[in-house]
């Protein structure tokens, strides 16, 4: 069985620490890896590395630290095929899905190669007599990032490059279900000519998030994860000095008005609540067809979009629209959510319970299902599910549709389909969730924008990629320069007064 490592100062290290967790396969449900799970000791070495590593990096100048993030990229498209099958084989989702997950991580990167746009500072001439003042944007030192199994290559390089970007090192700190890809990247970002120590891989659990959180080395801190995990690190990060960001959960609705293209509705709600297996923070879990009849017209054209789906392993390769869930765990949560639903009184029109997969039955895979009539009070409404479940909650006004999304604690994404843009513009507007679509189901802003939802989605001032990013991982610093031109003459200097 593979044992995997740490990656700490260049080179790959066996865990100290004496504790392993199982990487899974989670169509077969068999072990395939063992990765060690740090203790505070390595996150230490790990710190002291990038300590010493990141003087010479911040003192090198913004263009040359670009080049390293150009030839990253080549090396990404490069090596793009085997980065998607190691992704797919330890979290089981398709490889297209796979490769999109390491597509939207480059396209950050490729806006970071701007970073010496980015930073750029302010200059302001005769601010007084023979005063000039000028601000610049400098790294924050040690920086760290905490990422969830879910996208394991996207989130670590919309955390890292522009970490690196900006002159700072980073440790990051991957989820212990799919460590190889974070691992493969580090090895890439050396292979392109970034220094030794500047970016490190830490395995672990609660205990290196810990460590991460109290060690006084560490500047800032990134996060993506559930919102329970997330208030505990913000709090806790922020109590201890540092500059956090933190993106919980979510429970996005898709408002579907009277005059939407159906079919269009329904194949974005299909491709939105369960490509991934739903496992997407950004994935429409909710539909809110506004009518009774919209809501009719609207499950009589999902039911058999969602019986053809097709469930399977990475390896069937595009005869597959998604693939197992994460654990074990996660599916006998969905499993159980879905009584919970039954239970309390939604009807269930297309039920996935009784799926199995000749020749992976312990796999963890999920049947599609689909919920009608749910209400804001049952727990499949309230619940982020996370899993191949979509549930409609209809609404008999687009005033009580609107509610919905915006009484909902989360506020990560949400979309409106329809052909009035008066409407669609109003719903922009009014509603109170970070990232909107109009016509489009996942609103996940190109790189160039910032991501990030409000409620409790999120936790903190910044969100992540876009000018946001260069924002969290830098410092302003202004400077007042004065040159007194009788100082050459023995003149007297003094503190300069503003005038």
């Amino acid at each position: 069985m593979q044992e995997l490592t740490h990656y700490i100062n260049g080179a790959h290290v066996k865990g100290q620490s004496g504790r392993f967790a199982d990487v899974m396969n989670p169509a077969t449900g068999e072990v395939q890896a063992r990765v060690p799970l740090a203790n505070a000791e390595e996150l230490a070495e790990a710190v002291e590395a990038a300590k010493a590593a990141q003087v010479g990096w911040a003192a090198t100048n913004p263009q040359r630290r670009a080049r390293v993030l150009m030839k990253f990229v080549d090396l990404l498209n490069r090596d793009m095929k085997k980065l998607a099958e190691a992704l797919s084989r330890e979290h089981g989702k398709t490889l297209p899905d796979a490769a999109g997950d390491v597509q939207r991580g480059l396209e950050v990167v490729e806006y970071c190669i701007g970073a010496p746009q980015m930073l750029k500072g302010e200059f302001t001439d005769a601010a007084g007599p023979g005063i000039d003042m000028y601000s610049m944007r400098q790294p924050l030192g040690v920086t760290a990032g905490i990422t969830p199994f879910n996208f394991p290559a996207m989130i670590p390089m919309w955390m890292f490059a522009p970490a690196i970007a900006c002159g700072n090192a980073f440790i990051l700190k991957p989820s212990e279900r799919d460590p190889s890809v974070p691992l493969m990247l580090a090895e890439l970002m050396e292979e392109a000519g970034l220094p030794k120590g500047v970016l490190q891989v830490v395995n672990g659990d609660k205990e290196a998030v810990d460590a991460i959180l109290y060690h006084p080395e560490i500047q800032s801190i990134g996060f993506v994860g559930s919102t329970p995990i997330a208030e505990y690190i913000y709090g806790t990060g922020c109590s201890q000095g540092k500059r956090v960001q933190c993106f919980g959960g979510a429970k996005n609705h898709m408002i579907v008005m009277p005059d939407a293209d159906m079919d269009q509705a329904a194949d974005a709600l299909v491709g939105a609540g369960y490509g991934a297996a739903g496992e997407r923070c950004m994935a429409i879990s909710v539909a809110v067809p506004v009518g009774d009849k919209t809501a009719d017209r609207l499950i009589e054209k999902l039911v058999p979009r969602i019986e053809k789906l097709k469930v399977g392993p990475y390896t069937a390769g595009d005869d597959v629209d998604y693939g197992p869930v994460v654990t074990a765990a996660a599916k006998a949560n969905i499993e159980r959510l879905v009584q919970t639903g039954i239970d309390q009184g939604a009807k269930l029109v297309v039920d996935g319970r009784d799926f199995k997969l000749q020749g992976y039955e312990n796999g963890y895979f999920v049947g599609a299902h689909l919920f009608d009539h749910a209400t804001p009070d049952m727990d499949i409404y309230k619940t982020e599910i996370f899993g191949p479940v979509l549930t409609t909650v209809r609404a008999q006004t687009y005033e009580e549709a609107l509610k919905l999304a915006m009484d909902h604690e989360y506020g990560n994404g949400t979309a409106i389909f329809t052909r009035d843009g008066d409407t669609a513009r109003d719903f922009a507007n009014r509603v109170n969730v970070g990232m909107v679509g109009i016509n489009v189901p996942i609103p996940v802003p190109l790189a160039y924008h910032t991501f990030g939802g409000w409620k409790k989605s999120v936790f903190g001032d910044l969100n992540q990629h876009g000018p946001d990013a260069f924002k969290f991982y830098t410092r302003t610093k202004t400077v007042t320069s004065r040159w007194p031109s009788g100082i050459k003459d023995g003149g007297e200097f003094s503190i300069p007064v503003m005038e």
